[in-house]
């Protein structure tokens, strides 16, 4: 994901991933209790029906594999704190006992509200205690407006 995903919308694309995986495992586990579990005349599928619900279950299982892969990269880059690129860059350059980047933090990935489990699954932007740090830059209009004494914007040096 490495430029794909920024800092600002990893919690929206770990969140997009996990409601992508619950949604299609509920659809297949729907499928299942109704193919396994229901032998009544009224749910049995008929005609069209049946390849729908056949099309549908490959679809569902292709996303479910799709998105735990994505999710088991994704686990793996906070983990480590790295990203894919980065990680195939430096398997390229020199060995992975040399890798001693640091963890990604809880916070600078879901925010100070990100310990409150209620926030953590709502599709909300997340608040950095650093915004700088965790995104890297600064922005000239937002250091100005929060008036910090260290910033020489406007000035010229």
């Amino acid at each position: 994901m490495n430029n794909c995903v920024g800092a600002a919308n990893f919690k929206s694309f770990i969140l997009f991933l996990s409601y992508t995986w619950v949604a299609s495992a509920f659809a297949l586990v729907i499928f299942g209790c109704n193919y396994f579990f229901c032998h009544h005349e009224s749910c049995e599928f008929s005609g069209v029906l049946v390849q729908l619900v056949r099309f549908m279950t490959v679809i569902c299982v292709g996303s479910i594999m799709f998105v735990s892969s994505m999710l088991a990269n994704i686990t793996y880059g906070v983990m480590t704190g790295i990203g894919t690129i980065d990680r195939m860059k430096r398997r390229m350059t020199r060995p992975p006992e040399y890798d001693d980047d640091p963890p990604l933090e809880f916070e600078d990935i879901f925010g100070v509200g990100g310990t409150n489990m209620i926030t953590w699954f709502l599709p909300t932007d997340p608040i950095f205690p650093d915004y700088d740090r965790v995104l890297g830059y600064s922005m000239p209009q937002r250091l100005l407006r929060e008036g910090n004494e260290n910033t020489s914007v406007c000035e010229a040096p």
